[in-house]
């Protein structure tokens, strides 16, 4: 087995002084999806902002690629290392899809143009909308947008925080299969996600947060029972 891209260990973290993450410990390596689960509260986001560097670690470590990251600020974790698709999205809406897309490329010293031909080439959606405004595009289509620009900068990891979130079924289909591509190429991918269709075609392992701590770790066709998912997550389905 090869070395992890990301390694958590006993990670802490909070807002002020509520302590949210109480000790969070995994493993993710190159060409895995692993999902998260969990109720709203436990700890999902949060330990998304604390993997990026947008919430500082009260204690644990944090490599991804080899490398002690728990103290780095965002932007370096995320000039090289890690892509970042945050809950909501959070495109520039006043710029258009190739600017968006260009801007990305810059920050992760990358040129602007071929970046955005990757982009088209793994999402072809984009292509029609180059020259479209950011906030004139639909739910789905911004989320495209988010995801190819976090891409941008060739990192080894990729976080998405609910991508699934108020989209289309046909553009949550077309993220599945282009998640699966990216992983084969060796992409590392952690996904917090409450849509269990969406995790069981992408992940192939599922870890389930509660209070802030992992207390399960199981294969994804474990979702397939429905006893699993009422004791963990109080759905069955």
């Amino acid at each position: 087995m090869s070395d992890p891209i990301l390694a958590v260990t006993d990670l802490r973290a909070g807002y002020g002084r509520v302590p949210v993450l109480l000790g969070v410990s995994f493993a993710l390596q190159p060409g895995e999806i692993v999902g998260i689960l969990g109720h709203n509260g436990m700890g999902k986001t949060t330990l998304m902002k604390a993997l990026v560097g947008l919430l500082p670690a009260t204690s644990g470590r944090i490599d991804i690629a080899g490398d002690d990251v728990t103290a780095a600020p965002a932007h370096k974790r995320v000039r090289r290392r890690v892509g970042y698709v945050p809950q909501g999205r959070q495109i520039f809406g006043k710029l258009t899809v190739r600017e968006n897309l260009q801007l990305a490329a810059r920050v992760a010293g990358f040129a602007p143009d071929t970046a955005v031909a990757e982009a088209v080439s793994d999402f072809p959606i984009l292509g029609e909308l180059l020259d479209r405004k950011g906030g004139a595009l639909s739910g789905g289509q911004q989320q495209v947008l988010a995801l190819a620009r976090a891409l941008c900068g060739k990192p080894p990891l990729l976080l998405l925080d609910e991508p699934t979130e108020g989209i289309q079924p046909s553009i949550v289909e077309e993220m599945e299969a282009q998640l699966v591509a990216l992983a084969a190429k060796g992409l590392g991918i952690v996904v917090v996600e409450q849509d269990l269709d969406f995790i069981s075609a992408t992940a192939s392992r599922v870890l389930m947060l509660q209070k802030g701590q992992i207390v399960r770790e199981m294969p994804v066709a474990a979702l397939s029972d429905p006893a699993v998912i009422d004791e963990f997550m109080g759905i069955a389905t």
